[in-house]
């Protein structure tokens, strides 16, 4: 069992879980993801690391409360256990060569690109973050993305909070200005993915994106997490999660995991009901 040390609400949708798991803190690096269970009848899911303390022996993880999992861990408290946390799982993010990189977030994926740009800051890489929002009430991990970025830039659809626009806006801005970046590394929805993608294109620059496909096992040997990049089938567990964003067939992802949002919202939908009248009876 692996016990919850630190518990913090970033907004109305989005939980920071700190997991005691010392060995997983110990190999974890940027770009790798761990895979929970709640409970025994629980299902697996995967989140990437938001960050770790190898001296502590801890694991922070960040999620979006959308369905009946997400919901069930973000329902436990600083000293509950969960049944399993596994990992670290997947490819590391390599760095090697980098002299500057523009890290791109869009909303709860700006908790996968923390990790990115403090990693990349720690080698002494020049790091320009773009985070993006919808608005003001959601922005995340402003101050903690702040302080490992030379340059930080909030985009909000609706102008509520830092500049008005998509990340794609300033990104190509920045780019045109004169930026001479090695990389892009952008993570978040997989339409934000495929347009910074499609902004880095002409330009020639690396773009790495981390996918986000269904995934079961996680070792690579159910095929549930298969996308294409290349033309070629790869297992984002196994293979991944890093991509060629200039390479990956964003349609193809997009569709394959919608497939089951039906019967994950009316899991979602009677799971929250269930709660809430057991809260009712358990006041009455």
């Amino acid at each position: 069992m692996f016990r919850i040390v630190n518990k913090k609400e970033l907004n109305s949708s989005v939980t920071l879980l700190e997991i005691e798991a010392p060995f997983v803190a110990k190999k974890a690096k940027a770009g790798q993801f761990i895979i929970f269970r709640v409970d025994d009848y629980s299902e697996r899911v995967p989140l990437t690391i938001a960050d770790y303390d190898r001296e502590k022996g801890t694991v922070t993880i960040i999620f979006q409360k959308v369905g009946l999992s997400t919901n069930l861990l973000a329902s436990k408290e600083v000293g509950d256990t969960i049944r399993d946390f596994v990992g670290p799982l997947g490819i590391a993010t390599e760095y090697e060569g980098y002299k500057k990189v523009a890290v791109v977030g869009g909303g709860v994926g700006c908790a996968i690109a923390y990790p990115q740009a403090k990693a990349l800051h720690e080698l002494g890489v020049a790091v320009d973050v773009i985070a993006g929002f919808r608005n003001k009430d959601i922005v995340i991990l402003e101050e903690e993305m702040k302080a490992v970025a030379d340059n930080y830039y909030l985009m909000t659809d609706d102008g509520t909070k830092g500049e008005k626009g998509f990340v794609t806006d300033k990104l190509k801005a920045l780019i045109e200005g004169g930026n001479q970046y090695d990389a892009v590394i952008a993570i978040g929805p997989i339409p934000m993915m495929k347009f910074v993608s499609l902004t880095t294109k002409p330009f020639g620059i690396k773009t790495i994106v981390s996918l986000n496909p269904i995934m079961i096992d996680g070792t690579g040997m159910c095929g549930g997490c298969r996308v294409t990049v290349g033309g070629k089938i790869k297992f984002a567990c196994v293979d991944g999660p890093d991509f060629d964003g200039h390479e990956v067939d964003f349609d193809e992802l997009m569709n394959r995991n919608s497939i089951y949002k039906e019967q994950e919202a009316e899991m979602a939908k009677t799971h929250i009901c269930r709660m809430d009248k057991l809260a009712k009876e358990l006041i009455h």
